[in-house]
Parts: structure tokens; C-alpha cells; sequence
């Protein structure tokens, strides 16, 4: 078995636009710096990205705390998490969960939770992996034009 460094994860914050520039290959779309900035200026919104292979960007997740009237302690949504498919199977997104728990621990979370595809066998076996489980969840979207 192929040995691979550590991973090492930060925790982007106000002032970090220019690391989440260099990590765009692990996005969807191409990073919008005025969103970017929102994004970090919110203490409520964590974008935390691994680094692998001297120092390549290799995942990352992002999340949001949802607060709630009748909840004394906010929830995290887990929006989306991403490896580079060169860096997949490595631990890596079990590793930024693992960091994203510690963070929600620290904040005062009450649960993490996220959805994701029937499909996505992989996503399926980490969140398990993790201590994730397993609800019946119904996802209804609205396109906003």
C-alpha cells in the first residue's frame, strides 16, 4: 500500500480569499471573490480546506449554523464536501468531517446534518464511516429566478 503525507487542514477565515482562489479546482463553479468574502466575513459559515502532497489542495468542506426560535443551540448543515478525485481514498473527507465535528463541538452544536444522494455510494460509506446516520429525508428544491 502506497504511503501518502499527512493531511493538513485550516479553517479559512476574513483576509483567506486568496487559499480558496487556489483551491477553485475543487469547487463546482468558478470562486466568486465578492461571495468568497461574504462567505468568511460570517462567523457562522466555515469553509475548511485539506492540503495533502506538499501542500496541494486536496478537499475541503463547507458548512453553515442554522439557528432556530424555539432551539437554544444552533445546528450545523454540512453543504457540501469535495476531494479531488487524484486525492480520493485517501481519508481525506473522513478527515475533514472529523475536523468539521471537533469545530461543531467547539461552537456549541447541537447536531451536524447534510443530505446527499441515494446514488453517491461513496458519500453514503464515509458519512457512515464517521458515525453518521442514516435518516428518512425527503429533499424538495425551488429554483429562485
Amino acid at each position: 500500500m502506497e504511503e501518502h503525507a499527512p493531511v493538513r487542514i485550516i479553517r479559512m477565515k476574513p483576509g483567506d480569499e486568496a487559499m480558496v482562489q487556489r483551491a477553485e479546482p475543487l469547487f463546482d463553479d468558478p470562486v466568486n471573490l465578492a461571495s468568497t468574502r461574504a462567505f468568511l466575513a460570517d462567523e457562522r459559515h466555515h469553509l475548511l480546506i485539506a492540503y495533502a502532497d506538499q501542500d496541494e489542495p486536496a478537499g475541503f468542506v463547507s458548512a453553515v449554523e442554522i439557528f432556530h426560535p424555539d432551539e437554544p443551540r444552533p445546528e450545523m448543515f454540512l453543504n457540501e464536501l469535495g476531494v479531488e478525485p487524484a486525492f480520493q481514498r485517501r481519508g481525506i473527507a473522513t478527515a475533514l468531517i472529523k475536523e468539521l465535528l471537533q469545530l461543531c463541538e467547539f461552537r456549541g452544536c447541537s447536531e451536524m446534518w447534510l443530505g446527499t444522494e441515494e446514488t453517491n455510494t461513496a458519500a453514503l460509506r464515509t458519512y457512515e464511516a464517521t458515525g453518521g446516520n442514516r435518516e428518512d429525508f425527503i429533499l424538495f428544491t425551488y429554483k429562485i429566478q
